[in-house]
């Protein structure tokens, strides 16, 4: 595999585009600006690195405790606020509307990760890490009583998809859109790791209709948890793990491919820039860059 590594991370020295959050998280490549969103979450704050002017300002503040970001089909920005409990959409005047903040009837815990199917379906995580603590958000108490996986479908219509997750967290389609992969952090707890709970990615069968099969555990993180993830379009999978300030690559068949060390705790990465070909990276208090032989689904 060490050769597949070598041309996939031809070189892995990170390049630090920024420094100065608390908890950096949730990268959105938005193209048509050649720019990048990201959110630091403990600040309460998103910011924007603009690429061809090589610089960042804020974008929103302040943020509702934003976390996961992801563009849909028509390149709107969506969101996912702990503060509020909810999903958000920015529109063209800059106006967000309120995909969803409740599921029959009960507030969600924190909307943690987000990712737009071909068919405009929304899915997202919903963990409790908002309302653990302050820090993240406001400490609550569950009002659904778990943390599930939800899908909010074209006509706004809300469906908990998946129930048997500790704490579901990172959240992403195979390019082709026949697998859905989603991480289990439930070994990290505010300010403490335990590995008796889970630290793993689960895939899933996804039909044309979305409906999901033959769960797997795709692969565990060994000595950390899994937080963001993104694709290549040769469907190998990008694994940020926190705790082990590392990023795991994986191919598609469950093969490990190598890793990429950084140098703070790691939350997230999406691909991005020239040819979608540089893996943007939120971690701790920077934002980096990293130039790859692949390209971004």
């Amino acid at each position: 595999m060490r050769n597949k590594f070598s041309k996939l991370i031809p070189n892995v020295d990170l390049i630090k585009l920024y420094s100065g959050t608390v908890w950096a998280e949730g990268p959105a490549w938005i193209d048509n600006i050649s720019s990048l969103v990201w959110s630091d979450v403990r600040s309460n704050k998103m910011l924007i690195y603009d690429s061809k002017k090589e610089s960042v300002s804020t974008f929103r503040s302040p943020s509702n405790f934003n976390n996961g970001n992801c563009l849909d089909n028509s390149q709107r920005l969506i969101s996912c606020q702990h503060e509020t409990r909810r999903i958000v959409r920015e529109e063209g005047d800059g106006s967000l509307t309120v995909i969803a903040d409740n599921f029959e009837g009960k507030k969600f815990n924190s909307p943690n990760d987000v990712v737009v199917k071909s068919d405009n379906s929304i899915w997202f995580t919903d963990p409790p890490y908002g309302i653990l603590t302050n820090e993240e958000g406001k400490k609550s108490e569950s009002e659904i009583g778990g943390n599930h996986v939800y899908k909010v479908d074209d006509n706004g219509r809300v469906s908990k998809i998946l129930d048997n997750f500790d704490k579901p967290n990172g959240i992403v389609f195979s390019p082709d859109e026949k697998y859905l992969y989603v991480a289990d952090s439930g070994a990290a707890e505010p300010g403490n790791i335990n590995f008796n709970k889970p630290h793993h990615v689960k895939r899933y069968d996804l039909d044309n209709n979305g409906n999901l099969s033959n769960e797997i555990i795709f692969c565990d993180i060994e000595e950390g948890f899994p937080d963001g993830m993104t694709t290549d379009v040769d469907g190998n999978l990008f694994i940020c793990d926190p705790h082990g300030h590392k990023i795991h690559i994986y191919e598609n068949s469950g093969d490990f491919i190598g890793h990429i060390n950084i140098p703070e705790r790691v939350a997230n990465c999406t691909f991005g820039g020239e040819n979608n070909s540089l893996l943007y990276i939120t971690a701790s208090t920077s934002l980096y860059l990293l130039k790859t032989g692949t390209i971004g689904q």
